[in-house]
């Protein structure tokens, strides 16, 4: 009951900092500019002053993280916006649109993103996680698409330090989310089939659109929903969904390796990091991701430290530790997913191939090439079904086959991991891999394949004890055991 109060209590509060933020016109836009401070001195004590120098310090060190993200001049216009805003701190050779756009909630660069008015007459559903510094909020848009928005956490951590050490909540709100706004950089920058989509962001409030001349307002990022990464479900999932959220995890590893930014590390790689969305395994949280790389003198300058192993890598002759960001990715897959997920109830024609991957990677042995490698040759196997040539091919034959039928007064039986609670529901490659399964199963008599299909293109086959009778359905095949066999036959 407690927690229930609590989650009540916080979902009100986000629904209510939201819509303030949306409806009154008084809000102010937030922004990286320190204009705000520029004449602290004059308007406190000496504290007062000091306080607000080291934060004015603060900003500049957050702003300086964001800048070297930003993508290179790609024409004589951008390179002209550029310099002329900011000749005299910046470094010339990078585009600022997209800055301006998060800043001063310009659409110049993304004219399709979603704003502020698109969070007009939204309806908050449910708070999906809250940390030191975000809240991310689950919302139904006005026409009724469902969005995630992520914005500064006004109860947490990082927001309630900050007011402790500079008592000034406008400067403290800017500095909390520059965050957000490293965020939307990289989720502009690193666009990936397995990282979150960015819909748009709000700068401001919905009346004023991010109107030039106001401070202090709010940034939301404006994200598609996915649901959480629940390892715990996920470990009781069938091996072939267990094993396409490790393959979109090497996928997505693969592509920040080589990255428009360079080599990304993922500093925080946990599984609360990820999300899936039909299905498909997504980053979510991309503001602890790094693209710097690790300088060096020797290669005990390069060592990568875990809880139980540590290794090291090369410097090489330009004083940079040689893909250090990139193992650090693999090993945190290895440990995080890959040694839950991967070997268990892998098919028996498989392991072999499962076991090379748990070796190469728990060791570093294999690059980020060399992993994708082996999983898509796992994965081309898997969906030919070559894995299963060990099958006697007259294992069917001890089935009778009705086609265009299905059955009625079932009399079911659970397996484990099955696409059904109520029942054995498994993916098979073709009726003679369903014949084999039921087969080793002693409480199988008959099975059904239906149309229906997993991600890989496999059937999914029903397993039942017995049925009392058959009935036309023309998307079905029932097969039924003519004899009874061997409970454990050889593969």
């Amino acid at each position: 009951m407690g927690n229930s109060l609590r989650a009540a209590a916080l979902l009100a509060f986000v629904v209510l900092s939201i819509l303030l933020s949306l409806l009154i016109s008084s809000m102010q836009q937030f922004g990286a500019r320190i204009s705000h401070f520029s004449n602290a001195s004059l308007a406190g004590d000496e504290e007062t002053a000091s306080l607000r120098r080291a934060l004015i310090y603060q900003l500049n060190e957050r702003r300086k993280e964001i800048i070297p993200l930003l993508p290179p001049i790609d024409n004589d216009e951008n390179r002209q916006s550029g310099e002329t805003r900011f000749s005299s701190r910046l470094d010339s050779t990078l585009d600022y649109n997209l800055w301006n756009e998060i800043t001063d909630g310009s659409r110049k660069a993304h004219m399709d993103g979603m704003g502020c008015d698109s969070l007009a007459g939204m309806q908050a559903v449910d708070v999906l996680g809250s940390g030191y510094t975000k809240l991310v909020v689950k919302v139904n848009l006005a026409g009724g698409q469902p969005v995630a928005l992520k914005l500064v956490n006004e109860q947490g951590i990082d927001m309630g330090k900050c007011l402790e050490d500079f008592k000034d909540p406008q400067g403290c709100r800017e500095l909390v989310s520059y965050k957000l706004q490293k965020e939307i950089v990289l989720l502009q920058r690193l666009q990936h089939p397995n990282v979150i989509k960015l819909k748009g962001h709000c700068v401001g409030d919905a009346g004023n659109h991010g109107e030039k001349g106001t401070e202090g307002g709010r940034v939301t990022v404006i994200l598609e929903q996915g649901s959480p990464l629940q390892m715990i479900q996920l470990l009781q999932s069938p091996w072939e969904d267990r094993f396409r959220v490790c393959l979109d995890l090497v996928q997505l590893l693969h592509f920040l390796s080589q990255s428009p930014l360079g080599s990304v590390a993922l500093l925080d790689f946990q599984p609360r990091q990820f999300v899936t969305v039909s299905g498909k395994l997504k980053l979510t949280d991309l503001d602890d991701a790094s693209a710097e790389e690790t300088t060096c003198q020797t290669d005990a300058d390069c060592t990568l430290q875990f809880p139980k192993r540590n290794f090291t890598v090369p410097c090489s002759a330009q004083g940079v530790c040689e893909g250090l960001n990139e193992k650090r990715n693999i090993y945190n897959a290895y440990r995080y997913f890959f040694t839950y997920l991967l070997p268990h109830q892998a098919p028996p024609g498989l392991t072999h191939l499962v076991d090379n991957i748990m070796n190469s990677t728990g060791e570093l042995k294999a690059d980020i090439n060399q992993t994708l490698e082996a999983f898509e040759r796992i994965l081309l196997l898997y969906k030919s079904g070559l894995h299963l040539d060990n099958l006697p091919p007259s294992i069917i034959r001890d089935y009778t086959v009705m086609r265009g039928m299905g059955t009625s007064g079932n009399v079911e039986y659970r397996c484990w991991p099955s696409y059904s609670q109520q029942g054995c529901v498994l993916s098979v490659h073709s009726a003679r891999e369903a014949a084999y399964i039921c087969n080793y199963h002693s409480q199988c008599n008959s099975f059904s394949l239906t149309g229906e299909k997993t991600w890989t293109g496999r059937f999914l086959a029903s397993f039942r004890s017995s049925f009392t009778h058959l009935v036309p359905d023309e998307t079905l095949e029932v097969y039924v055991k003519k004899t009874k066999v061997p409970e454990n036959p050889p593969v």
